[in-house]
């Protein structure tokens, strides 16, 4: 069971479970319920919502993140779980005994298959990837020369026209990347935890006020999926986070990436990047399993996801 990505968007909802349904009401009376077991990560993204607590802990003992988003879709808040893979306490006492170097030279392998990644998406549309992808050869442990943020100076005007400018605080297209970012960040957020390990130690990000900087070190190298798709969505005339761009956007984690082991959906490739990080901790390893960089990669990510899927045997935790 891959999950679902739940959003309530309607303000003054009631939240709480119910025989092991989620279930949502307003004013009116009940407005839908959903299996909890069937929920991969809950976003709040409303006014005036409200919760249960027996519904917390449900999605606590599931290790279901629960988002809180403010303006502009940004997520400000994330319930996880107290207690999560059975090495826990061993996978975390690898994120604080890890070395310097170590977390240089893992932050080093993120940079450049993001950028991979950035100069594949510009390659499936069209436009001068390689302008991008010589980028890769200069990243160093590290990043000390900041070429990540060369390369998306470079890459932005590229995937989202000339015009574009970056903006967490604005509409139109930033708020589609600000949504599908969040739907990033939640599942991310998930195989962290799922994998035993803690969200608020960090490979590289620094914000000392920022509770999930593993997460926003592993989501790295997905970004540009959900830029693929914000081009997409936005060269199809969409000026504004709707309906029908939320969907497209809340499907991400089950929609496909290619690689060697076949077609398999977003979210395995992340728990099989999360689980790789938790194994390097432990000494098993020294490399992380990352999606693969190519435009071929790409090449069913728009399919629209059904039971074509062909879910790769996860990875042993």
């Amino acid at each position: 069971m891959l999950g679902r990505i739940v959003e309530i968007a309607e303000d003054e909802c009631a939240l709480s479970l119910d025989r092991g349904f989620l279930v949502v009401r307003g004013a009116e009376g009940e407005r839908g319920r959903t299996p909890v077991d069937d929920v991969a990560a809950l976003i709040g993204n409303a006014h005036g919502l409200s919760y249960s607590n027996n519904l917390l802990v449900a999605l606590a003992e599931r290790s279901i993140p629960f988002v809180l988003c403010a303006r502009n879709h940004s997520p400000v808040g994330l319930l996880w779980p107290v207690a999560g893979h059975h090495r826990q306490g061993a996978r975390m006492d690898g994120q604080l005994r890890a070395t310097l170097p170590l977390r240089k030279r893992l932050w080093k392998q993120l940079v450049a298959r993001k950028i991979e990644m950035q100069a594949a998406v510009l390659d499936f549309f069209g436009e001068p990837g390689p302008r991008v992808r010589r980028l890769v050869a200069e990243v160093r442990a590290g990043d000390p020369g900041n070429v990540e943020g060369r390369a998306a100076a470079a890459y932005w005007p590229l995937v989202m026209g000339p015009r574009f400018r970056r903006d967490r605080h604005a509409d139109g297209a930033n708020s589609l990347l600000n949504y599908g970012y969040t739907v990033l960040r939640a599942t991310v957020a998930r195989h962290v935890m799922a994998a035993g390990l803690h969200p608020g130690i960090p490979l590289h990000h620094g914000n000392e006020g920022n509770a999930m900087r593993l997460v926003d070190d592993l989501m790295e190298p997905f970004r540009p999926l959900v830029d693929a798709w914000v081009r997409r969505l936005v060269v199809g005339g969409a000026e504004r986070l709707d309906r029908s761009e939320k969907r497209a956007l809340a499907l991400l984690p089950i929609r496909l990436l290619v690689s060697p082991r076949g077609a398999g959906p977003v979210t395995v490739a992340i728990q099989r990047l999360t689980v790789s990080l938790a194994q390097i901790y432990e000494g098993q390893r020294s490399q992380l399993e990352l999606p693969v960089g190519t435009q071929a990669a790409l090449a069913r990510l728009f399919d629209e996801p059904g039971s074509e899927i062909d879910e790769a045997t996860p990875p042993a935790p």
